[in-house]
């Protein structure tokens, strides 16, 4: 199986003390880092999550108070995802892209050419499906089926997952901890998936740059327009603040 560098730095990243967990109920949530933040620029509600959850192996924010990560949710193409991978390239960054099942299997080439670019390749679920309205074992297979297709199909084997809609339980992440996942939500992000309403250049500058922190899990969708336009300045703002990306 392919092994990134990636990897590496997301398993030091990404490393709480864990609690011991009690006994998981079946109640659905849904995940929002909300607007207030603490004196580290970091929204309360993300970090409040990971303090909550991490026992489960689900983070919002990462320990690393150095560095951003960003990630992007591909549950479609729109053109716009190689121009974004050609910025990607050119700033040195390696992102982590979370694929639902129809995505791996209609992208074949965008796929290989995030493997090859050295990028991680996050779970999204085969169907999108949200984990806490199905059974265990409803669930176990809408995550395992697209782990299984992508050892089969690229020989890559994910570790990462991502809820769709951002709902869980704490059911669905101890299966998903059972499976072998860490579950990763984010920190920060904005209305950029909307691609009828695009948000401007300056206005989505202005939101990336101004509420980035240190641990930050950057969500971004890349059927964003603006996304891919304004990639490669919100890199280096980052970098003049002083992170790592």
């Amino acid at each position: 199986m392919k092994k990134i560098a990636l990897a590496a730095a997301m398993a030091a990243t990404i490393c709480f003390n864990s609690f011991a967990a009690t006994a998981a109920d079946s109640t659905k949530h849904g995940y929002g880092q909300g607007n207030a933040v603490n004196n580290l620029n970091q929204p309360i509600g993300a970090v409040d999550f990971t303090s909550q959850y991490s026992g489960y192996d689900a983070y919002a924010v990462s320990g690393d108070k150095k560095r951003i990560i960003l990630t992007f949710d591909q549950g479609y193409e729109n053109g716009y995802t190689d121009d974004i991978l050609d910025t990607l390239k050119e700033k040195n960054v390696k992102a982590i892209f979370f694929l639902t099942g129809d995505y791996a299997r209609k992208e074949k080439s965008l796929v290989t050419r995030m493997i090859a670019d050295g990028h991680m390749l996050g779970n999204h679920g085969w169907k999108h499906a949200s984990l806490p309205t199905l059974n265990d074992s409803q669930a176990k297979d809408e995550i395992m089926s697209l782990h299984q297709y992508m050892l089969d199909e690229y020989d890559y084997e994910m570790q990462y997952f991502r809820c769709p809609c951002g709902e869980y339980s704490e059911s669905a992440l101890e299966t998903l901890q059972r499976l072998g996942y860490k579950t990763i939500f984010w920190s920060y992000a904005y209305v950029d998936w909307k691609t009828d309403c695009q948000p401007s250049a300056d206005e989505g500058f202005q939101k990336l740059t101004q509420s980035a922190h240190g641990g930050e899990i950057l969500l971004l969708h890349s059927v964003s327009a603006t996304n891919a336009e304004i990639l490669g300045d919100v890199i280096d703002n980052f970098r003049q603040q002083g992170f790592t990306v």
